[in-house]
């Protein structure tokens, strides 16, 4: 199933590759890669079968909560999508408190003590994630997991700030899945493949030989 939906994100552009013409990201850093989850919300087809996957994968594994949390902006629109698939109230968590009025970082009604997931488009390192996990604790939240599409799975998580938080990070798909895809369906030259993986195993060594 997850190279199922490695392929969805390949055929829709929600993961790129420009082996020639390097994307810079936002970051001024290149890339042969781009990954832009939030186009998903746009193709309805893909859309729903991935979300009705994110289902089975909570059931398949036993995942239980009370309440579904939005990390800002991205993670909103695919929580209020399960949201409103598994009739579970949901909240959304800013980055930071919005600095006026109630000052409030979470938006939404909840309880304390209730067992929260907080939902992403994708995961890197995991790092972006301590702010939302962090507020919703602070808040009287229980988190203990996390749920993205997809997931680089790249990085040493125990070396991370997110592993000191002891929590899960569940997903869809992996770069394993995406390589696995590309490399069966031979779209692209072996040459290029070999470069994504250097990418992928050390961005650093990569950008300095392609400068």
């Amino acid at each position: 199933m997850s190279e199922i939906i490695a392929e969805k994100l390949i055929d829709i552009e929600s993961v790129k590759f420009s082996f020639e013409n390097h994307f810079t990201l936002t970051s001024g850093l290149k890339s042969p890669v781009y990954v832009d989850c939030r186009k998903i919300i746009s193709f309805l087809d893909e859309r729903e079968f991935i979300m009705n996957e994110a289902l089975n994968y909570f059931e398949k594994n036993k995942i239980k909560f009370d309440l579904v949390a939005g990390g800002e902006t991205a993670g909103i629109p695919y929580a209020a999508i399960i949201s409103e698939k598994i009739k579970k109230p949901m909240v959304y968590i800013r980055k930071k408190p919005k600095g006026f009025g109630q000052n409030q970082q979470i938006e939404g009604h909840f309880k304390e003590k209730e067992k929260a997931i907080l939902i992403e488009d994708l995961a890197t390192d995991g790092g972006s994630k301590v702010v939302f996990v962090e507020a919703m604790r602070k808040a009287g939240l229980i988190v203990n997991d996390i749920f993205v599409i997809f997931y680089y799975d790249i990085f040493n998580l125990e070396n991370s700030v997110l592993s000191k938080l002891n929590v899960n990070i569940h997903s869809l798909c992996t770069w394993k899945d995406i390589i696995s895809v590309i490399e069966k369906k031979n779209s692209y030259k072996e040459n290029d493949i070999k470069n994504l993986k250097k990418f992928l195993s050390n961005p650093d060594d990569w950008r300095k030989d392609n400068a």
